[in-house]
């Protein structure tokens, strides 16, 4: 089943040079569907031939900066607080990937806003604490096999746990 994995890209996701590169990165196929929150999430060919979604218990929610960051905290904080509601009242897992970005800027103020370094780590913490998300930081050029392995590993993990 693994090997039939389809990365679902939110039709939200808007379509840019980087979204194709990034897709290309992935080295698997991708179809644009609506998501319910987040950017990514996969499908699998199960050996009836059916689907099987990871979509609704697992997803990534892709950043490209720690400025977009920044502004999902306060200028679109109730946009962004619903999605992780959403995905937490699912009992879904999501992963907040930052690109361009480190604990050490947030901690050091190497942003462009006027969050400041401890507004910004506070929501950042608060959002592990509160709901069931994972943050990762990359650079541009890994996001796309990073979210391709991450995704693969929780499929794993499900489908080995016979959870799905």
């Amino acid at each position: 089943m693994l090997d039939s994995m389809v990365i679902l890209v939110d039709t939200r996701e808007q379509d840019t040079p980087r979204l194709r590169l990034r897709l290309n990165k992935m080295e698997c196929p991708y179809e644009r569907q609506k998501l319910d929150f987040g950017d990514y999430s996969a499908k699998f060919r199960m050996p009836t031939g059916d689907w099987w979604s990871l979509a609704g218990r697992v997803a990534v929610e892709r950043k490209m900066s720690l400025d977009e960051l920044c502004q999902c905290y306060t200028r679109s904080r109730d946009r962004f607080t619903r999605e992780f509601e959403r995905a937490a009242g699912m009992g879904a897992k999501i992963y907040l990937l930052v690109e361009n970005g480190s604990w050490e800027q947030a901690w050091d103020g190497e942003f462009r806003t006027r969050m400041t370094p401890q507004a910004l780590i506070a929501s950042m913490t608060a959002w592990l604490a509160r709901y069931n998300c994972q943050l990762l930081f990359c650079e541009p050029k890994l996001s796309g096999p990073l979210i391709r392995e991450v995704l693969y590993r929780e499929a794993k993990e499900l489908l080995e746990s016979e959870a799905f």
